[in-house]
């Protein structure tokens, strides 16, 4: 609904100006619900075009870069690649697709490094919208780790569905749940987290690192 009041108010001629012409489909992609008068990308071809940008930079390079210390430094246990649409960032786009599966216009990849006594986070995240980026690197001892967990949250959102076929009408307002997970970590003063919702079966992928983080916690 918004997307369409964004329309008849013009929001869309101003938010795409210097944008490249993939960037303005996927802007269509999360401003309108398609069919009718507008033609916008498919889910699929989203994803396809997410998974292209994720593939398209080396970030285990960029994370060992910014945390300035050799792979051969960071073996206590293998390293951990974690990514997934951001739910939690406001300024991320959401999409509820005819697939019945939530899209985000924002995307974390995330790696997680170990040490002998630390443990070093590395997260970009990237707009498909307009190209915007943000990456961090964040080092940790584990003794002052507090908590860590994956969460499994649900979050309620009305989106538009058709009710019959035409242009600019026929749009009804449906509540749906949105289910999404992350993994945070805790130390004073501060939270870590980062999207999981890429990495199947993701609490079996960072069991070692829990297992590890409760050894730490003991000595």
């Amino acid at each position: 609904m918004a997307g369409l009041f964004g329309f008849l108010t013009g929001e869309s001629k101003w938010i795409t100006t210097g944008l490249t012409p993939e960037q303005k489909k996927i802007v269509k992609y999360f401003q309108y619900e398609g069919g009718g008068c507008f033609r916008v990308l498919k889910d699929d071809s989203y994803d396809q075009l997410v998974l292209a940008k994720l593939n398209s930079i080396d970030f285990k390079s960029r994370a060992l870069e910014l945390i300035g210390l050799d792979e051969d430094q960071l073996r206590e246990i293998p390293p951990l690649f974690l990514h997934g649409f951001n739910f939690r960032d406001d300024k991320s786009h959401l999409k509820f697709g005819k697939d019945l599966r939530w899209r985000a216009s924002r995307y974390d990849a995330t790696w997680l490094f170990f040490s002998d006594t630390q443990i070093y986070m590395y997260k970009y995240t990237f707009d498909m919208r307009d190209g915007s980026m943000k990456e961090v690197a964040l080092e940790y001892f584990y003794k002052d780790i507090t908590n860590f967990m994956t969460t499994d949250e649900k979050e309620s959102h009305v989106v538009a569905a058709k009710a019959k076929k035409g242009c600019l009408k026929g749009l009804v307002p449906v509540r749906i749940l949105r289910e999404y997970s992350s993994f945070l970590l805790v130390v004073p003063s501060d939270t870590f987290f980062c999207s999981i919702s890429g990495v199947p079966n993701a609490e079996a992928a960072i069991g070692a690192m829990k297992q590890k983080l409760r050894e730490k916690k003991l000595i």
